[in-house]
């Protein structure tokens, strides 16, 4: 059999190099990593915040793939089940990191069970355009529970839609939604205490400022 040459594997389409790559063929998969690798890599560096992790993430990602291509079977779309893939990887990452912490948050958590009154936060609040700072933003998306975090950055940073969601972490669409508001509400509270501790941040510097030129 005339073997492929490279040229032709780099302009592969995706549904050919998947067959190629699952009958073991390593340049076919290596189209799909040049495919796939960048999204992959961003989905990992939105749920960690550290690049040299996401990179190690994304390589471990594709590891999996390798190993699993052959189970993949187009019943969703392949970018769908490879983020699946790589959104486990993650999980389990940060299931080793954050356990005692989830554990708590999720013991202290529940508002529904308390009778306050339901807030819901739309998605343009927290899209954020402008009016909450990012670096702020992103503190708070990292201290999120690691299974909000997934559905947060799934929905509102990569795009996705909650049936997808709903495939990629192996959840009901309704636990997707619920997951989504209580991440959404609390980045809503993680952003009020930052804001909280840099006006007594602020207050204690005039203080000082006017105590030396008294």
């Amino acid at each position: 059999m005339a073997r492929t040459r490279p040229t032709e594997v780099r302009e592969l389409g995706e549904a050919e190099a998947i067959r190629r790559a699952q009958q073991g063929d390593a340049e076919a998969f290596e189209r799909l990593y040049r495919l796939h690798s960048r999204r992959v890599y961003a989905l990992c560096l939105r749920m960690v915040g550290n690049t040299a992790e996401a990179e190690d993430l994304t390589q471990e990602a594709f590891l999996q793939l390798f190993r699993k291509i052959g189970t993949f079977r187009g019943e969703s779309a392949f970018s769908t089940w490879l983020h699946r893939l790589a959104v486990n990887v993650v999980l389990m990452r940060l299931r080793k990191k954050t356990l005692a912490e989830t554990s708590l948050d999720e013991a202290t958590e529940p508002d529904e069970d308390a009778g306050g009154p339901r807030k819901d936060i739309g998605g343009p609040d927290l899209r954020l355009s402008g009016s909450v700072d990012r670096v702020n933003l992103e503190r708070a998306v990292e201290q999120l529970p690691p299974g909000y975090r997934s559905v947060f950055v799934l929905h509102d940073v990569q795009g996705y839609e909650h049936n997808e969601i709903a495939v990629i972490m192996n959840c009901s669409i309704g636990n997707s939604k619920s997951q989504l508001h209580k991440a959404r509400m609390r980045l809503r509270e993680l952003l009020q205490e930052f804001e909280r501790s840099r006006a007594r941040e602020e207050r204690q510097a005039a203080k000082g400022g006017s105590g030396a030129s008294d």
